[in-house]
């Protein structure tokens, strides 16, 4: 059994993802910002994923830690409360400082879909066809928090698995996906489940290691 901790539990993709490791007899430390308007998730922990001294002490006797967290739900609720642009900057030096002190080998994030890149190798939060002048520097915060893992000396082995905009929460659990590289996919779609099978599999047993992939479902949507 391998014990995982996940921060943004709260979330839709880190409930997919604790969901799944649940079902796999995974022992999961679910962590939110306020437990206690997450009553349904078992084992749920107060954690912030930009403090290193949080991530150390939830870390340790941890197999692996995943981050999906969001600072928002959704673009109306970003736009209301604004964005650190330097949060996924500090969430990731937060997390390797955290876990290479606390032991745990496996990092798996979730990136986001505006930092890959089009035919031409553009990025897409360049293009405002695909995202809104105001969500772009939430796109930003994203590309600069992988190129801090991409320039860190680590000993972290460390994953984002970048899932495409369409994202379904109701989609069914295929447990097939496919896995890309910085280029966007045309067309591509994923379930939030599959999303999760995709990162279990990945803890489970690693094949990509420091670096950056996109995932998408494997049937043409």
């Amino acid at each position: 059994m391998t014990s995982i901790a996940v921060f943004g539990a709260g979330g839709r993709a880190g409930r997919a993802i604790t969901a799944e490791a649940h079902r796999r007899g995974h022992r999961v430390t679910a962590v939110v910002r306020d437990p206690a308007r997450h009553r349904d998730l078992t084992s749920a922990v107060r954690g912030d994923v930009t403090d290193p001294e949080t991530v150390t002490s939830i870390g340790y006797g941890h197999d692996a830690v995943v981050h999906a967290v969001s600072p928002a739900s959704g673009p109306d609720a970003l736009a209301a409360i604004g964005l650190d642009p330097e949060f996924f900057v500090r969430a990731a030096d937060a997390l390797l400082h955290g876990l290479t002190r606390a032991g745990v080998p496996r990092l798996v994030a979730i990136g986001l879909f505006a930092t890959l890149t089009d035919a031409h190798g553009r990025p897409l939060h360049d293009d405002p066809a695909v995202l809104s002048a105001e969500l772009r520097h939430f796109a930003l915060s994203h590309a600069a928090g992988l190129d801090r893992l991409r320039a860190a000396d680590t000993t972290v082995d460390w994953l984002v698995l970048t899932p495409p905009a369409a994202l379904n929460v109701d989609g069914p659990r295929t447990g097939r996906y496919r896995l890309g590289g910085e280029r966007a996919p045309a067309s591509a779609h994923l379930s939030y489940a599959d999303l999760a099978v995709a990162v279990v599999d990945e803890i489970e047993s690693p094949r990509h290691h420091r670096t950056r992939v996109s995932v998408f479902a494997d049937a043409p949507g």
